[in-house]
């Protein structure tokens, strides 16, 4: 194995054993603040570069939340809130009269 270091950025040469194991040294896990049982993904560029990034694992119950239909949701929401647009409530019959009086059809 051999390293140079460029300012901030490392490049480090691996070989790959007979099982096509690799293994990360100490320093470029303690830089990339991985742990043992840690999630890598591995990216194949179109010129056969490879890139590593660590990803954390997300409960199956909790995949949803993470969904981009759902993570669009949240900034419209989190926009809504920004901008005023929002009411509140200190009594929950005050914020189901509110709902009441928007489901029902406006007269003109």
């Amino acid at each position: 194995m051999r390293n140079q270091n460029y300012g901030e950025q490392m490049t480090i040469l691996l070989q790959i054993r007979s099982n096509g194991q690799i293994t990360l040294p100490a320093t470029v896990r303690r830089q990339a603040n991985l742990k043992e049982g840690d999630t890598l993904e591995l990216n194949i560029g179109e010129d056969g570069v490879l890139h590593l990034s660590p990803k954390i694992a997300i409960d199956r119950s909790q995949a949803y939340f993470w969904s981009s239909r759902w993570q669009e949701g949240e900034r419209e929401a989190q926009d809504d809130v920004d901008n005023g647009r929002f009411s509140r409530f200190d009594k929950i019959d005050d914020a189901l009269d509110f709902l009441d009086d928007s489901d029902s059809p406006k007269q003109q």
